[in-house]
């Protein structure tokens, strides 16, 4: 029981004896099975978490906010790329669950009744991330996607732009969720039209930014802004700008979502809407605790909003 209680890293257990128990271990080969262990016990020290991609910077700070908050507490996580695919986050939750998590973190609120189910089903307490719902029975840490890109479309209008693009790739959910937001505050200035829309399903990238760019100023010459979904492709877009002599903001304005790294340093500096990410991580895992340890949650859903960055580019 006492090495035990050392391997799990437990404070009452001298620090000497954990040094030698360690050492042990390390001279056996000997790593603690942490299935077995839950079994045993029926209390695991694994979360789920599921996230829809690594290569995003996004996603990255998500995660290390959750590992900074969930390891101090005694919790490891056991992380799932879904790539956009339901299918796919269905499959990984199915294995994930045959570990016995204690906890689930899942990203966004839409995903198919299968893994619906298996949520519900399952027992394991869980929060989503990157949304807020107000939902009975759903824990959230987010903010309103639709209402930012709302409040962007909103200072593009306000700085006289009247042809406003709304270019994104990749589609996801909260992707539509900021196309839904820009729709809505053009058909209430009485400026939406379909030919405004330039929506391609492909993977997020700088070079589809800058084809995007091309395209639509190729096409769509009376545009005189373009409200990116993210800012990989307003980037890209802003690097094509300057290789084809698009004066930003004279000719059009370039907006985009995120605030990733980089985004101050373009040239212009982009303007973009600051996200959140760490501060969702780290909210959306002590809640998490507070659920896991059997404790009753004030607000089940938390909007920790955004800010909408205004720099050179509008």
């Amino acid at each position: 029981m006492t090495v035990s209680r050392a391997l799990r890293g437990e404070r009452a257990v001298d620090a000497g004896l954990v040094a030698r128990v360690r050492s042990a271990a390390l001279k056996l080969g000997y790593v603690p099975d942490p299935a077995a262990r839950a079994l045993a016990s029926r209390h695991s020290t694994q979360v789920v978490v599921l996230i829809p991609m690594l290569s995003n910077a996004l996603f990255v700070d998500l995660l290390e906010a959750v590992q900074r908050t969930l390891r101090p507490a005694g919790y490891q996580m056991l992380m799932g790329v879904t790539h956009y695919d339901p299918s796919e986050e269905e499959h990984l939750l199915r294995e994930q669950l045959l570990h016995r998590p204690a906890g689930l973190l899942v990203t966004g609120l839409e995903r198919n009744e299968a893994t619906r189910a298996l949520i519900a089903q399952s027992g394991v307490p869980c929060v989503h991330l990157m949304e807020a719902s107000g939902a009975p029975g759903i824990y959230s840490v987010g903010f309103s996607q639709a209402d930012a890109g709302a409040e962007m479309t909103r200072h593009l209008l306000q700085r006289g732009r009247r042809r406003i693009a709304f270019a994104a790739a990749q589609l996801d959910p909260r992707t539509l969720q900021r196309l839904a937001g820009w729709r809505r505050e053009l058909r209430a200035a009485g400026l939406y039209e379909p030919t405004l829309e330039w929506l391609n399903p492909a993977p997020s990238s700088m070079a589809l930014g800058a084809r995007m760019f091309e395209q639509i100023m190729g096409q769509q010459p009376a545009v005189d802004a373009v409200f990116f979904c993210n800012d990989d492709l307003a980037q890209g877009a802003l690097l094509a700008a300057l290789r084809l002599g698009v004066a930003v903001p004279g000719r059009v304005a370039i907006a985009g979502f995120n605030d990733l790294t980089g985004s101050d340093q373009m040239l212009p500096p982009l303007t973009t809407v600051r996200t959140p990410r760490a501060e969702i991580g780290s909210a959306a895992a002590r809640m998490l605790l507070s659920l896991m340890n059997g404790e009753a949650i004030a607000s089940p859903c938390v909007d920790l909003g955004y800010d909408v960055l205004v720099r050179a580019s509008t």
